[in-house]
């Protein structure tokens, strides 16, 4: 059996710079310490800070889960938040650690600087989505679009039209939504924002997908950038394609009738987990089937970089 690793894979540095951020927060800021949302999209890692002292929040809004908090800090994801609760948090004298991608902070600041100009904004991102939460947050002059449904429902009569996006969307998905939008608006301006992990990660595991029969994506179920892998390996790469969070997930059947297999994976993806599921199917052995790695926990110090002094 032939093993494609796409390369890279795993953390990008925004994922990086969050998982050192939240380490460094956990040993040196006030207790209790929450985290408002995922602090990156993978559960291991949420795990892995709570077992540390950080409290992961989910389930809500940004602004729900704020309002169940009086003390202590806060954790800004680097998915990003609307301006709006920075403030809010300041004045309920929580102190605040800002883990945002730096590629999520120029996609605000650019929309901000084309509001000011006078433009509506519509905006590509995934609807519930915690990026897109937070960049809705900034104005009312922004227009979510999902589909091509969402494109079909605009309203807008202002004439100056800015056009960007999450940045871990598809960029095989955008530029067809691009041109759908084209079609509906005479005069728009597009500034595609995807970030160059994604798309490198896209381009690679496009590639190496054409060149097998079975690829794994190692990602969460909340991972944007992971579920867009799937769809590029499966729908462009024509390729029989699964998401799997652990080694624990594969299918013995479907690895049985692979000659060729690609494993990639999520930007939030700890290189561990990704690791075992590359040493399972290099030592796979149809005529001799092993029991399965069992990563039921993983320790902080295996996921998390380290700290940089």
């Amino acid at each position: 059996m032939q093993i494609i690793k796409s390369v890279p894979r795993g953390y990008c540095h925004g994922v990086v710079r969050a998982l050192n951020i939240t380490s460094k927060a956990i040993r040196e800021n006030e207790k209790p310490i929450y985290i408002l949302g995922e602090i990156v999209h993978n559960k291991k890692i949420s795990d892995a800070f709570l077992e540390a002292g950080a409290i992961t929040l989910t389930g809500n809004t940004r602004k729900e889960l704020l309002k169940t908090i009086d003390s202590g800090t806060v954790i800004i994801t680097a998915h990003g938040i609307e301006p709006n609760l920075i403030v809010e948090a300041k004045a309920k004298g929580l102190s605040i650690v800002d883990a945002t991608c730096s590629d999520v902070y120029k996609t605000h600041n650019i929309i901000k600087e084309h509001i000011d100009k006078g433009y509506e904004i519509i905006y590509i991102g995934k609807e519930n989505h915690p990026e897109p939460e937070g960049v809705l947050g900034i104005s009312d002059k922004i227009h979510l679009v999902s589909n091509i449904k969402d494109i079909e429902d605009l309203n807008i009569k202002n004439e100056k039209l800015f056009v960007t996006n999450q940045t871990t969307m598809s960029k095989y998905e955008i530029s067809f939504l691009h041109e759908k939008l084209k079609e509906k608006f005479s005069n728009i301006k597009i500034i595609e924002e995807i970030c160059d992990a994604t798309s490198l990660r896209q381009d690679i595991s496009l590639e190496n997908s054409k060149k097998a029969d079975l690829s794994y994506v190692v990602g969460d179920i909340n991972s944007n950038n992971t579920n867009k892998l799937v769809e590029i390996c499966k729908d462009l790469g024509k390729c029989k394609t699964f998401r799997i969070d652990s080694v624990e997930d594969i299918n013995i059947e479907d690895l049985k009738k692979a000659s060729v297999v690609h494993v990639t994976s999520g930007a939030s993806t700890p290189t561990i987990i990704t690791s075992e599921v590359i040493k399972f199917i290099e030592d796979f052995n149809p005529n001799d089937i092993k029991t399965h790695n069992n990563i039921s926990k993983i320790e902080l110090n295996r996921i998390i970089p380290r700290i940089k002094k």
